[in-house]
Parts: C-alpha cells; structure tokens; sequence
C-alpha cells in the first residue's frame, strides 16, 4: 500500500498555456488535449476563462460536459459579472471549481488595479463569497504572492478562507522567488492561515529564473498540498512548472520527494508530443524527459555505460515515461560498442579484427558532419570491403 501523502496535479494547459504567444487553441483541440489530460491523470483541468471571449466559455463548457472523471475549474477575476459567467460556463459539470484572483502586491494595487489593501481584501472576500453560491469548491488566488507583503497576504488569505474557499493559491507570477524562500512562504501561510481547517494550499510558479520545478517541488515538501502546473512547461514568457518534470522528480527521488500522484507516468511522452502537435511547435531537443535528447547518448563512454547497463546514466527508463526506448546517437564523440550495436541493429555482423579500422573511418566522417545517418555507415561497411580484406562475417540479406 502507497503510505505517501498525495500531491493534487491542477493542470493549466489549457488556460496559462493557452496564454502563451502562439500558443492559441481552438474548441476541438482543447477537447482533445483535455480527454488526454484526463487518460494522464490529473486531478484539476483548468478549461478557460469564461469572461475573456466566447471561445474560452464554449471550450469550459465542453471540457466540463465532457470531462467527468476530473475538477474542472474556470478562471475570473473577483468581478460579480465574472464569476457569473464562471458558473454559467462550469453548469453541469460533475466536479466544477470556480477559481478566483486578485493581486496583492503593493506594486500590482498601485499601478494595475489603482485600489487600496483594505478595497482589494473586501473584494476577494465578496468574490469568495458570491462564488459559493454556485459551487461547493472555490478557490481563491492572490496575484504575485512572492512579492506582497506577507502579513497582508495571510490578511487576504483568511478572510477568503473565512467566506467558504477551500484551496488558497501562493502564485510565483513573475518567477521572482527561490526554492528556500518559496518553501518558507508556504509554511507562514499554512501556520498562520489554516491551522487545522481543512484548507489545501497551492503552488503556481512561473519559470522566468528557470526555478519554476524546483520551487514547486519545496512548495511541497513545505506543505503544499497542489501544485499547478503545464504540458511542456508552456504558458506566458518562460512558461509554467512542467508537469513532467514534477511528476518525473517525485518518482525518481522519493527519498527526498515522498509524494504521491494520480499520474500516469507512462503517459507523458504521449502527452507532451499532443500538446506539441496542438500549439505548432515542439519542445526543445534538451528538454527534461521528454526532450528529443533526454535519453539519447553520443559520447562513448556514455554509450558504453549505458549499453552494460542504463542506470549508468538514466535515472529513469525511457519506458517509465512513455519514450520507446533510449537513442544511442552516433556522432564524432561515440565509441566502438555503440558502432558495433547500430551495425547489429542494421542486420551486420562486424568482425572485431576489423572494427578499428572501420571506426577510424567512422570519426574521420563524424568529424565532417553533424549527423551520422544508416546509409552513411552502410557505405563505411562497402567501402572497407572493397578497399580491404572483407568486413563482414555476415551480411544481411
């Protein structure tokens, strides 16, 4: 029996993904990426925000009509007309949320909301309580969090609380904060806002200093209890938390992870090649686990490592994430065991007298080239054979 606590996984694909530029989906492809983050998972689906434009309200109300496994939740501001048109997008889900926000950073009520503290609290109090009047799970976040006054924050976060909201959201807007100074804001808020109430609190980092996972990740073990997050780590600027990268580090280092998801693991390569194919660009080659590179192995001594055994150099199988399998890519840093293995593979048995003088051929061509392909090594093979003594022992038929 899994003993470890359980960590929700809020998807935002849809929404904060959304956001990014380019990024843009239409009605049938949310559709599509929403049953797949369902097959994946994932506890919460945020479909849209119903308020900004026909598209994202029709897209809620699919996702909501269609997804019955799952949290579906809809995003407004703490505007009456808002959170109305939440709750009308949201109607007849089987698990709807309404998910709320308003800034709380000095910086935010001066120059983007012109209110003050006390304005700003009555209105995410009001907001809070007008949403419970359509649904029983509210959630309520406090824009730019890493950069409000804390005492203030804890303010906000107990009055909405007080109205009825049951999961109170600590964003990282502007992916300002740090692992050790995130972790610490997430254990003020849970000592001096919940305290015993049966309160999840939630983690939305943004990944401007590249820290969005890692500060995700001590948003747990601080006591976080949620975390927020996308496919690919897509959403507005750097991106979002990757949902892959979280789930792939709890899984890979329980030691110091000892959370629980709902996960899929096998899913996420299929997941992300989705979210790829939808919004019209793929992830970058180096990208953590289900980057083009993030099992492949050019250089020999990795090659040879990996070929005795993969846990020399692959924390993870590529199995366990959904990838086919590791890509031994043969370039100029590559050995003699992983040219010998793509030989095997091609249907050739290379005979060890003569693997030397083929590799040589090999790195002075891999020198000349970025990319070593079958029917250049296929050629390498004929012309050791027409050159010198015979190359192979066996050929293939």
């Amino acid at each position: 029996m899994d003993t470890r606590e359980r960590v929700h996984i809020f998807d935002t694909t849809l929404r904060d993904g959304e956001q990014a530029p380019g990024c843009s989906m239409h009605l049938d492809e949310k559709l599509r990426l929403a049953r797949k983050l369902e097959r994946l998972g994932v506890d919460v689906i945020e479909a849209g925000f119903p308020i900004a434009s026909d598209g994202d309200f029709d897209a809620v109300a699919a996702v909501a009509h269609e997804c019955r496994s799952v949290t579906v939740a809809a995003l407004c501001r703490t505007s009456e007309g808002d959170i109305v048109r939440a709750a009308e997008a949201l109607e007849g889900a089987a698990h709807p949320r309404i998910h709320t926000f308003i800034a709380t950073s000095d910086i935010h009520l001066e120059f983007k909301l012109g209110k003050t503290r006390p304005e700003v609290l009555d209105a995410a109090r009001r907001a809070v309580r007008i949403a419970r009047r359509y649904v029983d799970e509210v959630e309520f976040s406090a824009e730019d969090a890493t950069r409000s006054d804390v005492g203030f924050l804890c303010d906000v976060f107990d009055a909405v609380a007080e109205e009825g909201a049951t999961i109170l959201n600590v964003p990282d807007t502007v992916g300002y904060t740090t692992p050790g100074e995130y972790g610490e804001l997430i254990r003020t808020v849970i000592d001096r806002v919940v305290a015993g109430r049966p309160i999840q609190v939630s983690a939305h980092c943004h990944n401007d200093l590249g820290l969005a996972v890692a500060n995700s990740l001590a948003a747990a073990s601080a006591g976080a209890r949620q975390i927020e997050c996308t496919i690919n780590g897509i959403g507005e600027r750097a991106g979002n938390a990757a949902l892959e990268e979280i789930v792939a580090a709890m899984q890979v280092r329980r030691d110091r992870l000892p959370f629980a998801t709902g996960i899929d693991a096998t899913q996420l390569y299929a997941a992300s090649c989705l979210v790829a194919e939808v919004v019209g660009f793929g992830v970058q080659p180096n990208k953590a686990i289900v980057g083009r590179n993030a099992f492949a192995h050019e250089a020999g001594i990795h090659q040879h490592g990996v070929l005795k055994n993969p846990l020399c150099y692959e924390i993870l199988t590529p199995e366990s994430v959904g990838v086919p399998s590791n890509a031994i890519v043969l370039g100029k840093h590559s050995g003699r065991h992983a040219l010998a293995l793509r030989y095997a593979e091609l249907g050739y048995t290379v005979a060890s007298t003569d693997l030397d003088r083929i590799y040589h051929r090999f790195t002075a061509l891999a020198d000349r080239k970025k990319r070593i392909f079958d029917q250049d090594l296929i050629s390498l093979i004929a012309a050791d054979r027409d050159g010198s003594s015979r190359a192979l022992v066996g050929i293939r038929a």
